[in-house]
């Protein structure tokens, strides 16, 4: 079944707040149909501590902005290390370059579909 169109808008609107931030190696995945109480998984990572709450502010910022949505749970604000924003049917998790290698979570779901990402943010990884 995959992840619904509107968890998909949700996701690149994220992704393009995360990029506005120069946040990172931006990944999204389809995570529906393996775990069924949430669509999509949207990780992105950031150099620094400050540079990880700022995405993460900016993310916040503007679903608030565009969706009215905040998110139901968030842990991690304020460490800067790994921030989970979490809005339902979409996850965002904010990494620290260093917790991303570590924690590899594109590995642990590499049989998950790729959600492809806004213009934008694909051109600024390169």
């Amino acid at each position: 079944m995959g992840a619904h169109a509107d968890s998909i808008a949700l996701v690149h609107a994220a992704a393009l707040a995360a990029s506005e931030k120069k946040a990172e190696n931006q990944v999204a995945l389809d995570v529906a149909d393996r775990l069924g109480v949430t669509d999509a998984f949207l990780i992105v990572s950031g150099s620094s501590e400050p540079q990880v709450n700022a995405i993460v502010d900016e993310i916040q910022a503007k679903l608030l902005e565009k969706f009215d949505l905040r998110p139901v749970r968030r842990e991690g604000f304020g460490m800067g290390r790994w921030v989970l924003l979490d809005y339902g049917d979409v996850v965002v998790h904010v990494q620290h370059q260093e917790d991303r290698v570590f924690y590899a979570l594109e590995r642990l779901w590499a049989d998950c579909p790729v959600i492809d990402l806004p213009t934008e943010v694909a051109q600024e990884q390169h």
